[in-house]
This record gives structure tokens, C-alpha cells and sequence, in this order.
């Protein structure tokens, strides 16, 4: 009984010991970003030695999955699918966006700095489009049933990030505010 015990213990530990290293690169990543983070900064962070972090993630690319998998997981990022079922396109559009500059709101610093990083640290790009890309993918094909080609490119703009970020952050506009501007620019474009 001793031995199992010892091995359920241990392997909380290690568990533990795993979920404090992503903690730590999560917090760093969202601070400072992924390009300039270390995984010697991130041992530190976590209250561990470089070769316990190895021993965990034996490359950077696993510790990134571990961390975009980690965001994913505490606050997801909005379905697509529900909004299928709003049949009134102003009302579709309207859902969406709200659901989707709300989640910004939550994650703006992480998000900016992924986004800044990931446009020259090509793990960041890689880990970000894969994790991220299919979900923003379905909110475009979603929320754009039955608009013009024109309508489109202000949804696609609408739905950016740094658009939610100059509307919010810049023009100081509640996200209410903001999802009512955009939705009337995509509505009156023709």
C-alpha cells in the first residue's frame, strides 16, 4: 500500500510541478511575450531548476502547446456554432462580435503580445495560428453568411483584434459601443 501510495503522491507532485512551469511561461509570455521570454526565467518564475523544466518540456515547442493549451482551457475562446442558429444577420453579427471583443477584453495583454511576437518568432506564429486559427476561422464563416464581398472585409476588420484594441483601448468606447460601430459600418457597406 506504501508504494502506491508514494507513486499517487509523486505523480501529484509532478503534476504540480508541470502546471507551475506553464503557469509561469503563461504569466511571462503575457508580460514580456513569447520572443522574450527564457526558459531560464521561467524556471525562476516556477520555483524550479532548468533540468526540472526539461524534464517536463523537453523542447520549447511542447512547453508552447502547454501554454496556449493552458489559455484555451481557462477561458476559451467563443463557439461559432450557437451564433449559427440567430437567424436575423444584424442580431448573428451582433452575438458574435459581442462574445468575441468581450474574450479581447479578458486577454488583451497576452493577446497583444502573442500577436506582436508572433510576427517575427516563428513558434509563436506557428503555436498561435494552430490553436487559435480554426475557432477565428468559423466566427468569419459564421458571421458572414449572406454578405457582400465589401461587408466581408469590414467583418474581417471588425473581428482583428487591434480593431477591438483602437475602438477600446483608443477611442474608449464600451464594447457595446464598439460592436454597434462596427456592425452598422458592415450593414451600410454595400
Amino acid at each position: 500500500m506504501t508504494r502506491s501510495y508514494t507513486l499517487k503522491r509523486r505523480a501529484e507532485q509532478q503534476a504540480d510541478t508541470r502546471r507551475r512551469i506553464v503557469e509561469a511561461a503563461v504569466g511571462l509570455h503575457g508580460t514580456i511575450g513569447p520572443a522574450q521570454t527564457s526558459l531560464s526565467m521561467i524556471a525562476e518564475r516556477a520555483g524550479v531548476q532548468r533540468h526540472t523544466l526539461y524534464a517536463h518540456f523537453p523542447d520549447e515547442r511542447s512547453l508552447f502547446v502547454a501554454c496556449s493549451g493552458l489559455v484555451e482551457e481557462r477561458d476559451p475562446l467563443p463557439q461559432a456554432a450557437p451564433w449559427r442558429d440567430i437567424a436575423d444577420r444584424s442580431a448573428r453579427i451582433r452575438t458574435g462580435l459581442s462574445a468575441v471583443y468581450d474574450w479581447y477584453g479578458r486577454n488583451a495583454s497576452l493577446v497583444a503580445a502573442v500577436l506582436r511576437d508572433g510576427e517575427h518568432h516563428a513558434l509563436t506564429r506557428e503555436t498561435s495560428e494552430r490553436r487559435f486559427g480554426p475557432p477565428m476561422a468559423q466566427w468569419r464563416e459564421v458571421l458572414a453568411a449572406g454578405l457582400s464581398n465589401k461587408q466581408y472585409a469590414l467583418l474581417a476588420l471588425a473581428l482583428s483584434f487591434h480593431t477591438w484594441r483602437t475602438l477600446a483601448g483608443e477611442a474608449g468606447l464600451e464594447t457595446a459601443a464598439a460592436v454597434e460601430a462596427m456592425l452598422e459600418a458592415i450593414e451600410q457597406a454595400q
